[in-house]
Formats: structure tokens, C-alpha cells, sequence
């Protein structure tokens, strides 16, 4: 069956709570050790409510179960779910600041089937047409090579610190849109 898409609400959160560290586990295995993913769970792997009351995150629903999801943002956290967040968090300037393609996790049964890329392609669409023409990614070492299809570029890579004590790498990537007539 092919998966619905939506924008996700905040009754989806226990799903989310339980998608997340499933596809994490799974789908980040050969690019991070246990440790930097367990590490990262909770906290830069988890939900953030703020995409879902901003209406920028989507899900992908098959058979009633959600088995992806992701999104954009017009707000500064560049990753992270709520356990995360120590302060507010502000919106972003279109004209002058990038949007964030944010936390991206699909269910390992459903890997590889265009999910991911639907749902950048709806986020893309959206954050455009709310005026932003850059988009930044802070992408995991697993999702990278997703995005470089979707022509962004390596701007940086840096290391996140858990509160395990392990260091996660990520790669900071950007895609700025053509401009409109």
C-alpha cells in the first residue's frame, strides 16, 4: 500500500515517541556506534512538539500506523527534540536566515520505499512557499547521501556532544532555490 501524507498533530506524539528510537536503531546501524546512537536518542534523535503546533512536520500513515516522518522549520534550533530544548526557541528571518529540514525517521520495514523523499519533497514545497530561499540540514552520516539528491551541499561538519559522553558526527548541508520571476 502506498502511505498517506499529512501534517502531523499533536495526538501523534506516543507514536512518534515510539517510531523514533525504532528507526533509529535500525537505520543508523554502520554509520554510528551503539553508544553515540543510544546517546542521541531522547535527545538529538526525538520529537519536537514545536514542528507539530508550527505545522511544519509531516508523517507518512500506512494501514493507520505512522511509518515516517519529518519536516521543516522557521524556528533557530538547528536539531534536537523537546528533552533538548533549554530555551525558547524564536523564529527565523526568511529573508535573511535559512529554514531547517528537521528530524527525518522512517520505520526500517518501510526504508528504502520513497517516504524520505516525499516527505522532503512536501517540506521543501512548504518552507519555499513561506518565503524561505535557502533550506540548511544538519544530516546525520545515514541521511546525507539522501539530501545530496536533492542538490545540497556540504557546508560543514561538526561533532555533537551526548550526554553519554559519546560525540555524534553530522554534516551541515545548504540548498538555496533559484530565485522567482
Amino acid at each position: 500500500m502506498t502511505p498517506a501524507y499529512r501534517l502531523a498533530e499533536l495526538g501523534d506524539i506516543p507514536a512518534l515517541e515510539t517510531l523514533i528510537p525504532l528507526s533509529a536503531r535500525k537505520l543508523q546501524v554502520g554509520f554510528y556506534t551503539e553508544a553515540q546512537i543510544e546517546g542521541a536518542i531522547g535527545t538529538v534523535f526525538g520529537v519536537d512538539s514545536q514542528l507539530i503546533r508550527d505545522g511544519t512536520y509531516f508523517v507518512a500513515v500506512d494501514e493507520g500506523r505512522i511509518v515516517g516522518c519529518g519536516g521543516w522549520s522557521k524556528r533557530k534550533t538547528l536539531y534536537g527534540g523537546d528533552r533538548a530544548r533549554t530555551a525558547p526557541d524564536p523564529l527565523r528571518d526568511p529573508a535573511t536566515e535559512p529554514a531547517m529540514i528537521r528530524a527525518f525517521f522512517i520505520h526500517p520495514d518501510f526504508a528504502r520505499r520513497g517516504i524520505g523523499r516525499k516527505i522532503m519533497e512536501l517540506s521543501e514545497t512548504a518552507a519555499l512557499a513561506a518565503g524561505f530561499r535557502q533550506i540548511d540540514i544538519v544530516a546525520t552520516l545515514a541521511g546525507a547521501p539522501l539530501y545530496a539528491t536533492f542538490a545540497y551541499a556540504t557546508v560543514e561538519r561538526f561533532d555533537i556532544p551526548l550526554p553519554n559522553g559519546a560525540i555524534m558526527p553530522v554534516v551541515r548541508m545548504r540548498k538555496t532555490a533559484a530565485p522567482s520571476d
